[in-house]
């Protein structure tokens, strides 16, 4: 079973920064017990907190999940990876490792076309792919903005460092998601490449 403190650190990773309040309204608990979880997590290394005013009282605080904190969601078999991309870049070239990453995008687009073979709507096919990708890791899931468009999240990336040590992935990826829910536009809007917590591609339908 999964522990308070667990819970805790799955909100903030896959939901982002929060304030204690809203923590402890999700998992159902006290502020008071709230505090003291993420009081011994931020002794652990694992959270941290920003202190914002809020008028008349104390101050707020927004926690967030630390390197460490994201370290609890690991990248897997992340060396042996990045060794395997060094050595294929060594003997073949980069075009050897683009020849890779083509074969991977092919694999994969054939595997989720067939899974979204039946969808019956742009948003059944992006609710289908976010299902898939969460079942590879990358903890997935999709929000319906007011105008008609989709936001497909990932709120992890188990090959993360095989993506910093080639972003040929990253590239790949995104250009599979355009082909499988075209004649949408898909564009990446936050990529935890460059900084941001999560990777998200906005979903424009035709």
């Amino acid at each position: 079973m999964q522990s308070t403190a667990e819970h805790m650190l799955l909100e903030l990773k896959t939901r982002g920064p929060a304030k204690t309040g809203d923590l402890a309204a999700r998992i159902g608990i006290t502020r008071q017990a709230t505090r003291d979880h993420l009081d011994k997590l931020t002794a652990e290394g694992l959270v941290a907190h920003v202190t914002s005013p809020a008028g008349v009282g104390r101050p707020r605080l927004t926690w967030s999940l630390t390197a460490k904190g994201h370290g609890r969601f690991p990248d897997t078999h992340a060396q042996m990876t990045v060794e395997l991309i060094d050595a294929v870049r060594s003997e073949f070239g980069e075009a050897g490792l683009v020849r890779l990453i083509d074969r991977r995008e092919r694999a994969m687009a054939a595997h989720y076309q067939q899974e979204l073979c039946g969808a019956r709507s742009l948003l059944e096919r992006v609710e289908r792919l976010a299902a898939l990708r969460s079942a590879e890791g990358y903890m997935a899931d999709v929000a319906c903005l007011d105008d008609g468009r989709f936001i497909l999240a990932e709120n992890h990336c188990p090959i993360c460092a095989a993506a910093a040590a080639c972003q040929g992935f990253c590239r790949s990826e995104l250009a599979l998601f355009a082909k499988l829910l075209a004649p949408a536009l898909v564009e990446r809007v936050e990529h935890a490449l460059a900084g941001s917590r999560r990777c998200c591609y906005l979903v424009t339908p035709d």
